[in-house]
């Protein structure tokens, strides 16, 4: 089995959508995604210390004029409830994209309350969720998720399910 395919749509899509800030905190299920971004010449890398700070960050790329996505992981998600208020209270447009740990095949206990309730924590802040699961369909929701947030503004979440991303392994 090859490389997956799905970074290379979802950068298609980053790069249709007029994406010039790509803001995320350090996740292997994004790493290829993450390597064709900083290749692009009109996207700026911020790296983040938390997911949070990434909203923020963002809500400062909009005013400025420029539009921009927040890459995290499933876990990450926990951090960032308080600040979605920001983006409901001050309505300015949020693309997230998480990868999926806690699902089906994970070995590590403490991902999993997360993994469970991810979806249902972002729509009870207002975020549209789109889970998904079929790795041929992810450009495209990706693509529609940022135009309905750029023209809306809005919040979208797009869920990219474990088993796209794999299943981390422990070994002793």
């Amino acid at each position: 089995m090859g490389a997956p395919q799905w970074p290379g749509d979802i950068f298609r899509a980053l790069v249709d959508l007029g994406v010039r800030q790509v803001a995320y905190v350090p996740d292997a299920g994004h790493s290829r995604l993450l390597d064709l971004c900083a290749g692009e010449a009109t996207m700026t890398m911020v790296p983040l210390t938390t997911e949070e700070e990434g909203m923020a960050l963002l809500a400062g790329a909009w005013l400025g004029g420029q539009r921009g996505v927040l890459l995290m992981q499933s876990s990450g998600v926990g951090n960032c409830l308080n600040m979605l208020s920001l983006v409901r209270t001050c309505r300015f447009p949020l693309l997230v994209l998480v990868t999926m740990r806690g699902q089906e095949g994970e070995a590590n206990p403490w991902q999993l309350p997360m993994g469970r309730i991810t979806g249902d924590l972002l729509r009870l802040q207002e975020v549209f969720v789109h889970a998904v699961d079929d790795e041929a369909r992810l450009g495209e929701v990706v693509g529609t998720a940022g135009e309905a947030v750029f023209a809306g503004p809005g919040a979208a979440a797009v869920l990219i399910a474990q088993s796209l991303v794999g299943v981390k392994t422990f070994e002793d």
